[in-house]
């Protein structure tokens, strides 16, 4: 006997069960913490760090996004050098642990980046124009965005590059002989057709790096992640502490899921329309 099919858009079939299972785990939970002291008290606590988890998502993505376009566009230019330098810095960027080049960035590339500045403006030191600028004038949040950004990256190129082949040649091959620049063939043709394809795994990738952005307590950088070790290692209530700590990260990342499938289904919707 084998497995029936179910239509997509079939009402029972794709009727959101498991949506409701955990909207009343949730809705539970949210009870539990309301009522308990403890929970309430440990809640409050980890919640303080939901703000930096945001911003070094929303920065770190809005970088990597901006990066990632840069790097497929030149992957796929006509120039063998810059196609050379673009596969280089992917390959080599996603061979890396996300960990591992967070401590890099900070430890390395900041200090590095710092020594190479101080040797470039010492002659405007020499003459009293400003002073050395010190490892630690660049913050642990900003190393820790960059490394975000520059690890993010590479996945990115490569869901760009795959969006933007998807697009029929023969729709570019009609936009050059309108007289069509490269800039607006990209803008008006090869763009609004890609960003169907490229939007689903790019919308996944920034679900990701609010789960990865987690690592950025390691560095100290009060995010939830590093709110609830302090509380935990200060009072011992490791089962409380982690408890919330998921509940809140399931929160960002099941709300952003949900709120990312719709307008996936309303980009299927328009383009259905048009069809």
């Amino acid at each position: 006997m084998g497995f029936q099919t179910l239509p997509r858009d079939d009402p029972k079939g794709d009727y959101p069960w498991w949506l409701v299972a955990l909207g009343l785990i949730g809705a539970g939970i949210a009870v539990v913490i309301a009522l308990n002291g403890l929970y309430t008290q440990v809640f409050t606590v980890v919640a303080k760090g939901v703000g930096i988890t945001v911003l070094v998502t929303l920065v770190a993505f809005a970088l990597a996004t901006a990066l990632g376009l840069a790097i497929a566009l030149i992957g796929m230019s006509q120039n063998l050098l810059a196609r050379q330098i673009a596969r280089f810095y992917i390959e080599v960027i996603r061979g890396i642990p996300i960990l591992v080049l967070l401590f890099y960035i900070a430890f390395v590339g900041a200090p590095a980046v710092v020594a190479l500045y101080n040797w470039a403006a010492a002659p405007l030191t020499a003459l009293g124009w400003g002073e050395p600028l010190q490892v630690r004038d660049v913050s642990l949040l900003w190393r820790a965005i960059i490394a975000l950004t520059i690890g993010y990256s590479s996945f990115i190129a490569e869901i760009f590059r795959a969006g933007i082949q998807s697009v029929d040649k023969g729709q570019i091959e009609a936009a050059m002989s309108l007289g069509l620049n490269r800039t607006q063939r990209f803008r008006l043709i090869v763009f609004p057709q890609a960003i169907r394809v490229i939007f689903p795994p790019l919308s996944n990738d920034f679900i990701s790096m609010v789960k990865d952005s987690s690592l950025v307590s390691v560095l100290g950088v009060a995010d939830i992640t590093q709110m609830g070790k302090v509380y935990a290692a200060g009072s011992f209530r490791f089962f409380e502490t982690y408890s919330i700590v998921t509940y809140i990260y399931l929160l960002l990342t099941v709300g952003l899921s949900l709120v990312l499938r719709s307008f996936e289904k309303k980009m299927r919707e328009r383009k259905a329309e048009k069809i």
